[in-house]
């Protein structure tokens, strides 16, 4: 049986490949198309496409990875990133523009959620006592390092102008495509999954999601708290436009153009996103202190407060400064979250459940990328950075009720230990047999057995407390 610290390093290993591609085109993300003629409200109902395209696709490629396998779903979404950002590179337009966001629509649905739960379901089969929080934390400083590193070398590649037949801030996104052809070769080598479905064939196997999406939805129904823990994206989706995607066109309005902003934003997002690496690694000590539903609810206070700074500080020292502190929080919150999340299900629906969550985040995404940019036109881009900070805000109470559950059971705050991975009930009782056996892991050799053993999740009733 394959350790869980083996998973770990894969998991890792493969966290970083699929964000440092990330990092390269984010000094660049709104500034490539501004660059190419689009307004800031044009840019604004493009980018609106990938959470539409999202909501539509999230929940049915979240039931294929629990029913036809994480691996499979996983080398589709590598596919579908890769035609994005070949046509990124060369579109000029509101409608290819348009066409790129909605294909990257496609790839988020595809890929928000087999890695991680490949990683939580091996982990825990080949340990019930891992420490999957560890684990996720580690995931967390490993994107922030990852995206840190792409974002520092996307400014630098803008700044070295390295290729005479290339507009140079198209540079990046060059660099990003190559990388995902990396990242998908080694998505071949390391990520062993083998048949989930043994003997029955794909289209067979694909018959199973929409079973999978329906008890994904009733678990949402049956579940208050982790009904709560999705509706948390609803502002975070909508708040992380503020500082994501306004923060670099905010620093070039100071600095004046926007290739010079693309070179400031790209040390900027690399500072930023090695603050989230720090917070990231917080996380653990953070929850043994407050618990981690506090420490959850506690990040999205801090990171609107944050956010107001990027929004109304006066330079470019303060709006650096306000824009590292929130990348901290951002990255201590991040892992908190999912933390909360993974203890509300069991390895059958745990793609899919994962993919409920990232659903909520796309769409509050794309409405808050068509209000705050139109309100960044018609006010100011401190005006519509301010609005997302106040959202964000708003998220801390709904961990309330996943605060309740962890007080009333002491139990669940130990992540690792012999609760961790059960449902609730039974880790408030010790009751294994509350959740069956755990699928075995997918580890070098050693082959994960089918979603289909694992067992379901048990949820709270209408009448029963909330539970964390």
């Amino acid at each position: 049986m394959t350790a869980p610290r083996a998973a770990e390093r894969r998991f890792l290993v493969l966290t970083a490949l699929r964000w440092l591609p990330v990092g390269l085109v984010i000094p660049v993300t709104v500034l490539l198309p501004l660059d190419r003629g689009l307004s800031l409200s044009e840019v604004g109902l493009a980018v609106s496409l990938q959470g539409f395209v999202v909501l539509a696709l999230e929940l049915p490629t979240g039931g294929m990875a629990d029913s036809l396998g994480r691996r499979p779903v996983l080398l589709l979404a590598s596919a579908v990133g890769l035609v994005a950002t070949s046509l990124y590179l060369v579109a000029d337009s509101l409608a290819l523009f348009a066409v790129v966001f909605a294909l990257q629509g496609a790839f988020r649905a595809l890929d928000s959620g087999p890695l991680e739960a490949w990683y939580v379901d091996a982990a825990l089969a080949a340990d019930p006592r891992a420490r999957i929080d560890k684990g996720l934390s580690a995931s967390g400083t490993v994107l922030g390092v990852a995206i840190a590193s792409g974002a520092a070398a996307g400014g630098a590649l803008v700044a070295w102008d390295p290729l005479p037949w290339l507009d140079p801030i198209a540079v990046p996104v060059l660099a990003s495509l190559l990388m995902q052809v990396a990242g998908l070769g080694c998505l071949v080598a390391l990520m062993a999954e083998p048949g989930r479905t043994a003997g029955v064939s794909p289209w067979r196997a694909s018959a199973g999601t929409p079973r999978a999406v329906a008890d994904g939805i009733g678990l949402l129904r049956r579940d208050r708290v982790l009904l709560a823990l999705v509706a948390v994206e609803l502002f975070w989706g909508f708040g992380m436009v503020a500082f994501e995607s306004l923060t670099p066109v905010r620093l070039a309005e100071l600095v004046g153009g926007a290739d010079a902003g693309a070179v400031v934003a790209g040390p900027a997002s690399s500072a930023a996103w090695l603050a989230s690496a720090a917070g990231a690694a917080c996380v653990p000590w953070l929850g043994r202190r407050l618990g981690m539903a506090r420490a959850a609810a506690a990040m999205r206070v801090l990171q609107g407060v944050a956010v107001l700074g990027i929004g109304l500080l006066g330079g470019v020292v303060g709006v650096l400064t306000a824009y590292l502190a929130c990348y901290v929080v951002h990255g201590a919150a991040g892992p908190a979250h999912m933390t909360l999340l993974h203890r509300r299900v069991s390895a059958e629906r745990r793609a899919t459940v994962i993919s409920l969550n990232s659903m909520v985040a796309q769409p509050a995404g794309a409405v808050g990328a068509i209000v705050l940019t139109a309100v960044a036109d018609g006010a100011s881009v401190s005006v519509a950075i301010a609005v997302g900070g106040a959202v964000l805000a708003l998220a801390a109470p709904l961990y309330l009720p996943a605060w309740r559950q962890e007080r009333g059971h002491p139990a669940a705050l130990a992540l690792g230990g012999e609760d961790q991975g059960r449902p609730p009930e039974a880790a408030a009782t010790g009751d294994a047999a509350a959740t069956g056996d755990a699928p075995s892991p997918a580890g070098a050799g050693e082959e994960p057995r089918a979603a289909a053993q694992a067992p379901a999740v048990r949820t709270a009733g209408a009448s029963e407390a909330p539970r964390a």
